[in-house]
């Protein structure tokens, strides 16, 4: 295998660890962990094992104050898909999710200076439309959010829409320097919220937490080895090639939700999500003319 090969291979690992991380999330949820608690848990053990690894991360952080947005925009991003695919339908929810190419039109025109042409406009159009479809069920008048894992999985699409300009936008920093504030922001956002929450968070009894400890390493081990592949292969793949690799994420999320029961098999949900997936191939696949 060559290395576009070898990359290729390490975004689709990067998507499946991300498309089958629902499971790990709703083990700990059953076992007591709120997922916010889970989330703060484990994206704490992998800062940890990466300062004890380069100590200087964390002051490196501080003088780049920029990648205190990025670090932000990440910890809402994960806070908000982590909790969604725990307690909603994980198909509905990757779908809502992957409106993220619909906001990068938008912070990219705010952020960027990426005024949108009339393609791009037709994507958002498109997107849009399926989004639509998803929200609005038959009894309802308008297409709103009807439950707390939707809200979360377009905010948390959103923030991940942010994420991706944001990383453009500071390129030039260290791969590990930005890979360790996403971590950071993590742990942050996800410590902060579930201290809001109050006290049932985390399980009242120390079996418990032992038994969620299997889960939370083996979670733990994962995201930061997608993470390693992705950093890997979006290095050496075109920013086309890497977000249409990356879409397989909801073929793993979707297929082994469905496997194992978690998800609902709606005809109005997949054709609204075919809707929302050909507007993130289009962000691809441009025609000559327009």
């Amino acid at each position: 295998m060559d290395e576009r090969g070898r990359a290729a291979a390490a975004l689709l690992f990067n998507a499946l660890v991300w498309g089958l991380s629902w499971l790990p999330f709703r083990t700990l949820y059953e076992r007591g962990w709120h997922p916010l608690a889970a989330t703060a848990l484990v994206y704490g053990a992998i800062v940890a094992g990466l300062l004890l690894w380069r100590p200087g991360l964390l002051a490196g952080l501080v003088r780049n104050r920029s990648l205190g947005w990025l670090a932000l925009a990440s910890g809402l991003t994960n806070a908000c898909f982590n909790w969604a695919v725990t307690v909603g339908d994980v198909v509905r929810v990757v779908l809502l999710f992957y409106l993220m190419p619909a906001w990068s039109i938008l912070f990219a025109w705010w952020l960027l200076g990426e005024r949108p042409d009339r393609w791009a406009l037709a994507r958002l159009l498109l997107a849009l439309a399926g989004v639509v479809l998803v929200l609005k069920p038959p009894e309802a008048p308008w297409p709103l959010p009807s439950s707390l894992s939707d809200v979360l999985a377009i905010l948390g699409g959103a923030s991940f829409a942010l994420t991706n300009v944001l990383l453009l936008r500071w390129r030039s920093q260290p791969d590990d320097l930005r890979a360790f504030s996403m971590f950071f922001g993590g742990t942050l956002v996800a410590a902060l919220s579930a201290a809001a929450l109050g006290s049932a968070v985390v399980p009242a009894s120390f079996e418990g937490v032992r038994a969620a400890a299997p889960w939370a390493l083996a979670l733990g081990v994962g995201l930061l080895a997608g993470n390693a592949a992705l950093q890997y292969g979006a290095a050496r793949l075109p920013a086309q090639a890497t977000a249409l690799i990356m879409l397989s994420e909801v073929v793993f999320a979707s297929a082994s939700a469905l496997w194992l029961h978690a998800a609902a098999w709606e005809a109005r949900t997949l054709l609204g999500g075919a809707l929302v997936l050909a507007a993130a191939v289009a962000a691809w696949v441009r025609p000559r003319a327009v």
